[in-house]
């Protein structure tokens, strides 16, 4: 296993800086937040210019870009459908495998959802990516249950494992050990118990880093385990720290 860092800890820089920071703190790979409504590169930014994207997200031979975190806000499909392939292009040229992107809200029906993921899983295959969703309060991977099923239903999708939703989110810190044989992406910070505490200070929550590493390596996880705090400036957090502490912890136990 490998800690990465989300550029999405450092939201509220420029993407080049965010990159500068995480490579100071001596991460050598990333994930790149690439978000419509987001604060680094956006999908059509990596649909216009392909090239131009793949300079912004390299720093230097130091710290290289792992993984993509993709949220596409377009509602016309043809939109959608050309920046979800310019994202899975540029992922390829740039040798990314992982590509996040979240589920249908809650409530849409299992059958519907499984046929809009198939279809995008093969297109990101096309480009040698792996698709996951992730397990997501207001989706339909909020319940175990459910984000296993769409993994049935769906050949070659999988899931990245963000526990903190598990904790505090409707299924209220009970197991969720079906999910880890369909885990190909994870996403880490620290968790209390109610949903006013999704992100709490390192060591003050309830997320059982080893255990959930533990299980990752019963399936022979071999992926990132990515620090991907939430930069709220609302909350009390100096936020270099607390990435640091999360990553010191997690490379204890890996």
């Amino acid at each position: 296993m490998f800690v990465a860092c989300s550029t999405l800890c450092f939201a509220r820089y420029p993407l080049e800086r965010a990159l500068r920071m995480i490579a100071d703190l001596e991460f050598s790979k990333v994930e790149i937040a690439i978000q419509t409504s987001g604060p680094h590169l956006t999908p059509a930014e990596v649909t216009a210019d392909m090239e131009l994207a793949a300079q912004r997200i390299r720093v230097g031979p130091g710290l290289t870009p792992a993984a993509f975190d993709v949220r596409i806000d377009a509602s016309d499909p043809a939109v959608f459908e050309r920046q979800f392939e310019g994202v899975c292009k540029l992922a390829g040229h740039c040798a990314v495998t992982t590509v996040t992107l979240p589920a249908a809200s809650v409530g849409t029906p299992l059958e519907v959802e499984a046929q809009r993921l198939g279809h995008l899983v093969r297109v990101a295959s096309v480009f040698g990516v792996v698709l996951c969703i992730p397990t997501r309060i207001g989706t339909v991977t909020e319940l175990p249950e459910h984000a296993v099923a769409l993994c049935e239903m769906v050949d070659g999708l999988g899931l990245t494992l963000d526990p903190s939703h598990y904790v505090c989110g409707p299924h209220q810190g009970k197991p969720y050990d079906e999910v880890f044989p369909y885990v190909r992406h994870v996403h880490l910070r620290d968790t209390g118990r109610t949903p006013d505490k999704l992100q709490v200070k390192i060591g003050q929550g309830e997320i059982e880093y080893s255990r959930i590493i533990t299980l990752l390596n019963r399936y022979d996880y071999d992926r990132l385990l990515t620090v991907h705090l939430l930069d709220i400036p609302e909350l009390p957090f100096h936020m270099e720290t607390e990435v640091r502490k999360l990553k010191y912890l997690l490379e204890s136990l890996v």
